[in-house]
């Protein structure tokens, strides 16, 4: 009951399609979750995905998703500006779910947290994903609540369990971000090292009942 959990991603529809996007600080995985998840919907449930990458401030993060883009199959949108935003969501709107990566900043650099609003100012994302590592320590995980409040997170995806030595702190993060768990990630490999937040299964991880291969 403790463990707050969100509904998974849904699809729209060719011509409304869902836009989800994921914020957060630098270094958590937004970039290889996206793909999971990118890889998951297209060749699993077979549904038209689109990419948008906002992170142009790291070349080797742009590339590194065009390449995961060009083996699942799907459209890749690179965007500069806020106009050219609206113009790729445009060309994408054929997908049922367009899926959105932005740059990663430091928590502590509210200025450019905050260019990045202008992106989402003329269509909003019918979800947005607060990307957090479960290995960070909780004054940062509080801090990056506060910070990326900016763009109105209404879930939470957890990275690095595997990382993680034990799970009880799983139980206060949801708490200190304030948003229910949307998915969480078991490892780099894509598209399998992703789980759906399920309330039994987090609270038997948090209680030690079971290991996170089981």
């Amino acid at each position: 009951e403790c463990v707050k959990i969100a509904p998974p991603i849904s699809t729209g529809v060719p011509g409304a399609p869902s836009v989800v996007a994921f914020v957060g600080p630098t270094g958590v995985g937004k970039t290889t979750t996206i793909a999971k998840l990118a890889a998951h919907f297209a060749l699993r449930e077979r549904k038209p995905v689109g990419l948008i990458t906002l992170d142009t401030y790291r070349i080797a993060a742009v590339e590194q998703l065009r390449t995961y883009a060009r083996i699942i199959d799907v459209p890749l949108e690179v965007v500069l500006t806020p106009p050219e935003m609206a113009e790729a969501l445009q060309r994408l709107s054929s997908c049922s779910l367009i899926l959105v990566d932005t740059a990663g900043r430091s928590q502590r650099d509210t200025l450019k947290i905050n260019d990045l609003k202008g992106f989402f100012q003329r269509k909003r994302p019918d979800q947005t994903h607060l990307v957090i590592s479960a290995t960070a320590e909780a004054s940062a995980i509080r801090d990056v609540a506060d910070k990326f409040s900016v763009y109105r997170p209404n879930r939470v995806l957890l990275t690095k369990l595997d990382e993680l030595p034990a799970y009880g702190k799983l139980l206060d993060i949801s708490s200190m971000a304030g948003q229910p768990v949307s998915y969480i990630t078991t490892g780099q490999d894509v598209p399998d090292d992703i789980e759906t937040a399920c309330p039994q299964r987090l609270a038997a991880l948090i209680a030690g009942e079971v290991s996170l291969d089981a």
